[in-house]
């Protein structure tokens, strides 16, 4: 009983925070935190001050939704309760509980892959960086995106949604696969298979194959995805036939984590067959391109000119 009870308030506390809730769930929500409130105790001696704590629940909310945002005049009351109530199912305050041990993951010039400990793969870049805890243990499998791009294959878990921090967006998932492209200036989702959740700020939209969001500029949206991307080319062979050379770019680009300049972009048009194995270094790509079109490439770390 408890445990389903802790579930549906999890479920419509997410749902809330992603703006999917009817009124009707929104008033019941309100409702039940405040009464949960109105009718608990506080034990000062372990927990501290109930106004102090609940007025900086209050201002940490603030300063992450942004003070544009209008607020329910129990939000203050809700944060309090909702630890109230949460202690009292024994999920905060246990000492035997330990946290998750966070690993890290990095690539330097070659992409590489790994297996999580729930069976999902993560196909990582080259010069990129992932953080996944050594083994799951809470009721949402979490990992980080730090920098760079990944291909990822999600282990089907119902009952643990899997669920990607990459910059400023949050990536929700079931069991699917699908591309996450990360860069200072934007991030991509591209879903190749099931179905993908995006969301940020208050944003958020539903995914499936062939589709992409894409944030930039603080605004999330979402579009049809670039057939290059609709396969796992970090791990398998692929051969790009009578492609653009601007779309092979664009592979070597997320494949490698590298970023191309040139002065003639008549260039890019120019259409090409390339075979890209799934070990290769970018050096050989680039001869392999240099034989075919006699474009002249120059490696300066994450830079590749061509002249």
């Amino acid at each position: 009983m408890v445990k389903r009870i802790k579930h549906s308030l999890e479920r419509l506390i997410d749902k809330s925070s992603r703006h999917k809730t009817s009124r009707a769930e929104e008033d019941l929500l309100n409702n039940f935190v405040l009464n949960e409130y109105q009718n608990s105790n506080w034990e000062e001696t372990s927990m501290g001050n109930s106004d102090e704590v609940s007025q900086n629940i209050y201002e940490n909310i603030q300063l992450r939704i942004g003070k544009k945002k209008t607020f329910n005049p129990y939000l203050q009351y809700m944060a309090a309760a909702s630890i109230l109530f949460l202690v009292g199912l024994g999920i905060f305050y246990k000492p035997n509980i330990t946290a998750e041990k966070q690993l890290s993951f990095k690539t330097s010039d070659t992409p590489k892959s790994i297996e999580l400990s729930d069976g999902s793969k993560i196909y990582l870049a080259a010069n990129s960086l992932f953080q996944y805890p050594e083994k799951f243990k809470g009721e949402e499998r979490k990992v980080s995106l730090l920098k760079g791009n990944a291909f990822f294959e999600i282990a089907k878990d119902k009952t643990h949604p899997f669920i990607i921090t990459s910059g400023e967006i949050k990536t929700r998932v079931v069991g699917t696969s699908f591309h996450i492209q990360l860069s200072k200036s934007k991030c991509e989702v591209i879903v190749v298979t099931g179905k993908v959740n995006v969301s940020t700020n208050g944003q958020s939209i539903d995914l499936i194959p062939n589709e992409e969001a894409l944030f930039e500029a603080q605004k999330l949206s979402k579009q049809m995805a670039d057939k290059s991307f609709l396969v796992n080319w970090y791990n398998t062979d692929v051969t790009l036939n009578q492609t653009t050379l601007k779309q092979v770019i664009t592979i070597l680009q997320y494949k490698y984590g590298v970023s191309f300049q040139y002065n003639n972009e008549h260039v890019l048009a120019m259409p090409l067959t390339v075979f890209i194995k799934k070990d290769a270094s970018l050096e050989n790509v680039l001869e392999q391109i240099n034989y075919i079109t006699n474009l002249k490439f120059k490696v300066y770390g994450e830079i590749v000119k061509v002249n």
